[in-house]
């Protein structure tokens, strides 16, 4: 038992990243393998360890603070870019920043790019259009209760590092409002789809479900229309006392209580 509970301790979490660039990164000599690629790639040093392998000259690991504060952070990545830069090589800068403020998809994408620089090996499993570094896919995956309100949803997006990093209040203000705008597009588009959770009530230019007239009636009523007005009349259920169907529109007459309502 205890033999078999160690063995469970030391399997690694799932990383979210190709088995190819798994078994790459086994390759490596890393100070640490990397159980949570979002939290363990953000500083920058295991990068920098990495691009030391192939460039020893260039990435000098000494330089490189292991530190998980936003200075760190910014002091590596800013050191890997002028490395790289000297032998014409880049990493987006959306996915640098993204990796920094630990937003999802960004370290992934960004290791998958270290691993096509390094070794000019594309990942073959990779499908789906880029990730926009947001927590939409993993909302999609949730019931409907217990998706993010706005708030949740400017929180999740919006990061206490990131915030930190750039300030200026107008900036953002604008962050926060294009992630709220995102959130009531999902918001209209789950009214939509999901009527009932939300109690939609049908607009009067529409015919509520209830009101409509069966579609047996109409088909019985189709060989007695007139052909002159193109009208009929329809005797339906005692809650009705007269229907006057005609080809172009519908107007139905409630019990004496009720108004004349056009569908």
């Amino acid at each position: 038992m205890a033999r078999s509970s160690i063995c469970f301790a030391e399997c690694p979490k799932k990383t979210g990243l190709p088995r190819e660039v798994v078994k790459w990164l086994q390759t490596l000599d890393l100070a640490f393998y990397p159980k949570n690629v979002r939290r363990d790639f953000s500083s920058g040093y295991l990068v920098a360890q990495i691009f030391s392998h192939y460039y020893p000259r260039d990435f000098s690991l000494h330089s490189y603070d292991r530190g998980t504060s936003l200075s760190a952070k910014q002091w590596n990545w800013s050191q890997i870019e002028r490395s790289l830069e000297k032998r014409n090589l880049y990493l987006k800068k959306e996915a640098i920043d993204g990796t920094i403020h630990c937003k999802p998809g960004a370290a992934e994408l960004l290791v998958l790019e270290v691993y096509t620089i390094l070794t000019k090996g594309r990942v073959s499993d990779v499908e789906g259009p880029e990730p926009d570094f947001t927590d939409e896919e993993y909302q999609n995956l949730l019931p409907s209760l217990a998706r993010s309100t706005a708030s949740k949803a400017i929180k999740n997006n919006l990061t206490a590092t990131e915030i930190k990093a750039a300030p200026d209040i107008s900036t953002n203000q604008r962050k926060a409002e294009n992630i709220l705008r995102r959130h009531l597009e999902h918001k209209a588009a789950e009214r939509i789809l999901n009527p009932g959770r939300f109690k939609v009530k049908p607009k009067r230019s529409h015919p509520a479900p209830h009101n409509l007239v069966p579609q047996s009636q109409m088909d019985k009523c189709s060989d007695t229309c007139s052909p002159e007005g193109n009208t009929l009349k329809l005797w339906s259920s005692p809650a009705w006392s007269r229907a006057s169907v005609s080809f172009k529109e519908i107007k139905v007459r409630q019990p004496a209580k009720h108004s004349l309502v056009n569908y």
